[in-house]
């Protein structure tokens, strides 16, 4: 597999504007250097940054000066085994590139996050997780070998075998243990590029928890949209989606074509996104699956990241911009948790039409990898002045019953919830200690939840 240049350019080139922004539009002083050339322009800075997807501040500077990294132009193929499956890419090699290259040889990422616009090392520094964890596990476990520059600028690897700690910590670490400059992993190999579903609308969060239990044994992919605004008896209701790679003899002899792409050409006023639009909305989409349950073949775009038919989706939140509040409850709770949650949740309001809920398999190696046996729940919300009020309301539920937020999505924790919901987190800042006791690696969530110098 040839890569798109035998020759990397050195020329760096500073991104316009005063400021940048994560995916949920919240703005914050800096700007990032772009570069093909990893190796070099890594060289003291405090950050690197991928395609700019991460909800919160994780990939945002913590102040003006630092000098933070755009590797998204670094992307280069390094190596293919077709035998294996196993691939070597620099990091800033994209998803969306990776489906369009692999999918029609029979590859596909062992996992997948919602979108493909990510980047394969911010893959790693968010240690991705996709409708697969109940049987794959993180984006981690996939990963074989890291190319890393440390904070002293020493490049090294690491592996589950050689420097096993880093590579633990990396996983998962958002970009604080060091640079990442290589990936190697491990593809999948696919029958058909077409995605066998049955999907089926669900009444209650009750019958949700109990429909994804029935699913997980029977379905390699699994995971549901859910009403976060209707309360009563029908609070929690959806659709409840499972899935499965369709077999040669199944799918169609034709390739599945990309859908029409639609642009949001321009930022919504706030005042569109509101408790009634939403509602309606919520209310389309359920009914809109007229029938209880059906199967269908179905495209991988669809099926794997609904929302990146359109671009720029995020304006539809308008200027105020917005975030996205994701936690994992853990199995020990019990199911009961997850209602009482989804109670808490629709009372306090702020939530969006967009809700998602999955099923969690076990805990991964990545030393502050997000999921953990349980239940996630993810659901948008627009900034507004209560925002701190409801993810305060939230964090205080999801420590009550040992669960975790998801630190590529949060922009509103504060450092003492996290600490409580997080015992990991010793182990995380000893090794920080051991690989950047300056902490020269740093970012504004680092400062705003780790006590990092801002």
């Amino acid at each position: 597999m040839s890569s798109r240049a035998s020759t990397v350019s050195t020329a760096l080139a500073v991104a316009p504007g005063p400021s940048l922004s994560a995916w949920g539009m919240l703005p914050m002083p800096g700007t990032e250097i772009i570069t093909e050339d990893l190796s070099h322009s890594t060289l003291d800075a405090v950050l690197s940054r991928g395609l700019g997807r991460s909800y919160g501040d994780s990939s945002l500077p913590a102040r003006a000066t630092d000098r933070v990294v755009a590797t998204r132009h670094a992307n280069r193929i390094l190596g293919f085994d077709p035998e294996t499956g196993i691939l070597r890419v620099e990091a800033g090699f994209a998803l969306a590139e990776l489906n369009r290259l692999f999918m029609p040889l029979g590859f596909f990422s062992p996992v997948t996050p919602g979108t493909k616009f990510v980047t394969v090392g911010g893959m790693v520094a968010s240690d991705v997780h996709g409708k697969n964890h109940h049987r794959e596990g993180c984006f981690g476990a996939h990963v074989r070998w890291l190319k890393v520059r440390l904070a002293d600028n020493s490049v090294v690897t690491c592996s589950p075998t050689e420097l096993p700690d880093l590579f633990d910590g990396t996983i998962g670490g958002m970009g604080l243990l060091g640079h990442i400059l290589e990936v190697e992993f491990t593809l999948h190999r696919i029958p058909s590029q077409w995605v066998y579903m049955e999907s089926e609308r669900v009444p209650d969060i009750d019958s949700f928890i109990s429909g994804l239990n029935t699913a997980a044994p029977k379905w390699p992919m699994t995971m549901g949209w859910i009403d976060c605004l209707t309360r009563g008896r029908s609070m929690g209701r959806g659709v409840l989606m499972a899935g499965r790679w369709a077999e040669a003899h199944e799918a169609p002899a034709t390739t599945p074509r990309l859908g029409p792409k639609i642009t949001l050409p321009f930022m919504l006023p706030n005042w569109l996104l509101n408790p009634l639009t939403a509602s309606l909305f919520n209310f389309a989409y359920y009914w809109r699956h007229f029938q209880k349950k059906k199967t269908t073949l179905v495209k991988p775009e669809p099926f794997f990241y609904p929302l990146d038919a359109i671009l720029h989706w995020n304006r539809a939140y308008g200027a105020r911009g917005f975030t996205q509040y994701q936690c994992v409850l853990p199995r020990r709770a019990g199911e009961k948790a997850v209602s009482a949650f989804m109670e808490r949740l629709t009372a306090l309001g702020g939530a969006s039409p967009l809700c998602v809920i999955k099923d969690c398999g076990e805990e991964g190696r990545g030393v502050l990898s997000f999921p953990m046996e349980g239940t996630s729940i993810a659901v948008d919300m627009a900034v507004s002045p209560d925002i701190q009020h409801i993810v305060d309301n939230l964090n205080a539920f999801v420590i009550e019953t040992g669960g975790r937020i998801y630190l590529t999505k949060d922009r509103f924790t504060r450092a003492d919830q996290f600490r409580k919901m997080e015992p990991r987190l010793d182990r995380f800042m000893a090794l920080r200690d051991k690989y950047d006791p300056q902490r020269r690696l740093r970012s504004a969530q680092s400062v705003r939840l780790f006590g990092d110098r801002a």
